[in-house]
């Protein structure tokens, strides 16, 4: 089984930065692609963006291209998602998960980290 631990959410002004990490207990196949979530209150949880372990690859949702990014490091079984020029249509609890391959759904993702708060004024 997989634990993940997320940190670093808060308030932030829209236009501005914030990062928020995911440290995962380890990796095993199922562990293979590490994606970001988040829900919005009254809105169902979505993909925002994903990376695999081992290549690097990437995905992100549209609304998020060009200002998020999704760094990692292996050694630490860490990674982050650095949030640019926020809006205040970002505001979301946002969870980390892990999945045996780099998908945009849900049910493919199967351990999944209590969430932290990220909050844009604007």
């Amino acid at each position: 089984q997989v634990q993940l631990v997320e940190s670093g959410g808060g308030l932030v002004q829209a236009v501005g930065s914030l990062r928020i990490s995911c440290t995962a207990s380890s990796r095993t196949f199922s562990s293979t692609a590490m994606a970001w979530f988040r829900q919005a209150p009254g809105k169902e949880r979505e993909f925002v963006a994903a990376i695999t372990w081992n290549e690097g690859r990437t995905n992100y949702t549209d609304s998020v291209k060009g200002r998020f990014t999704i760094p990692r490091d292996n050694a630490k079984n860490t990674m982050w998602l650095q949030m640019n020029n926020l809006k205040p249509e970002d505001t979301a609890v946002y969870y980390c998960a892990t999945a045996p391959v780099l998908g945009v759904r849900l049910r493919e993702y199967h351990y999944w980290g209590q969430g932290t708060q990220v909050t844009v004024s604007s």
